[in-house]
């Protein structure tokens, strides 16, 4: 399996890539000091797909396993379900031995992490993500969070998985579009650090769509290794790690203002991006050959680039107020420089940020 580790000292864990390897996990986690009883937390599409093999795979191991179903959709990333799961936990008799797996997308990840942590002051959890954008963005990092009605993941805690486990053939059952939201968050890895990787995303784009299993691997292992490298620097986002929130200010607005219901995140991710960049570009940070690139890229990906006219400007500046990077009501953005390097932290007033989004 291809591997990258995630150094965090004590709370170090490795991210392991294969094809077809769903029915090893539970032989892998009796490396783990985890007791007998364990959850898969999933929806009800994922479980019909792979939540067998990895039951399978645990009863083999001697591990008691139990299902937990919440229903698909951001909107269900909440304190209600995560309520919900934290009773099914009790009602089954785990205890701080106990472990719980996260099988399928960005919000079954969050929200399993976000229970993880909290039930009886913390247990362990492996991620297990199906979908492209929780393999390359959210499954790794330790970001647990619930969504409010005022703001997206604004509730959450910081807690490592024990391990992640990725099988890029859950991808070929994924929805293009689902596909596609993925590519938004691998698109930014090339942005925020690595122009190489940038270039190769650019000139791979037909074997990427086709979802050739060999690229696939090696785009998930590049995205997961820049994120591993950022995490282990800056676990908690003193500073460096920003830079993994770029187009999430504008995209975290998109998302809260139509209720998660319009867009996917990486297509909120990608409108975020391209009006973070034009603000860059404002600024003088940013020339207009490096700008027009980040355009066509998520373009050619099939991505949106544009937000739509019906959304009130003040709105969201008003949301992008509330985002969780700023201090003392002052909006705080990371902005690229070039593909491959970023302006962090930096301070943005209303009226550019207003500029950019009328431009």
């Amino acid at each position: 399996m291809d591997k990258t580790r995630v150094e965090l000292g004590e709370r170090s864990y490795e991210i392991l890539i294969d094809s077809d390897c769903l029915h090893l996990l539970g032989e892998r986690l009796l490396r783990f000091s985890v007791g007998k009883k364990i959850a898969l937390v999933t929806n009800p599409t994922v479980s019909e797909l792979y939540s067998q093999r990895i039951i399978s795979s645990l009863t083999k191991e001697g591990f008691e396993s139990y299902l937990i179903l919440i229903p698909e959709g951001e909107i269900y990333k909440d304190y209600f379900w995560a309520y919900h799961i934290l009773t099914k936990l009790l009602e089954f008799g785990f205890d701080r031995k106990s472990c719980l797996i996260a099988l399928g997308g960005g919000v079954i990840g969050d929200i399993t992490g976000f229970v993880a942590s909290l039930f009886m002051r913390g247990i362990n959890y492996v991620q297990v993500p199906t979908t492209l954008l929780a393999q390359v963005d959210s499954s790794v990092g330790g970001k647990t969070a619930v969504n409010h009605p005022l703001g997206k993941n604004m509730i959450g805690t910081f807690w490592q998985p024990s391990l992640v486990w990725i099988d890029v053939a859950t991808l070929e059952s994924l929805p293009d579009r689902e596909f596609l939201s993925g590519m938004a968050e691998v698109i930014k890895y090339g942005i925020i650090w690595d122009r190489e990787f940038f270039e190769f995303l650019e000139k791979n784009r037909n074997k990427i769509l086709n979802r050739d299993r060999e690229v696939l691997i090696k785009i998930i292992k590049r995205s997961c290794e820049i994120k591993s490298e950022v995490v282990s620097k800056d676990e908690r986002e003193s500073f460096l790690r920003a830079i993994l929130n770029y187009g999430h200010s504008i995209g975290h607005a998109l998302e809260t203002l139509t209720n998660y219901s319009a867009y996917l995140h990486g297509e909120a991710i990608s409108i975020g991006m391209v009006y973070e960049a034009k603000l860059a570009q404002i600024l003088g940070f940013l020339d207009k050959e490096d700008f027009e690139r980040i355009k066509r890229i998520l373009k050619d990906f099939g991505l949106p680039i544009h937000m739509p006219a019906i959304f009130d400007k003040a709105e969201v500046i008003k949301h992008v107020l509330l985002d969780k990077k700023n201090i003392q009501g002052k909006i705080r953005m990371v902005i690229p420089e070039s593909v491959g390097k970023m302006k962090i932290n930096l301070e943005i007033s209303e009226e550019d940020l207003r500029r950019a989004i009328d431009e």
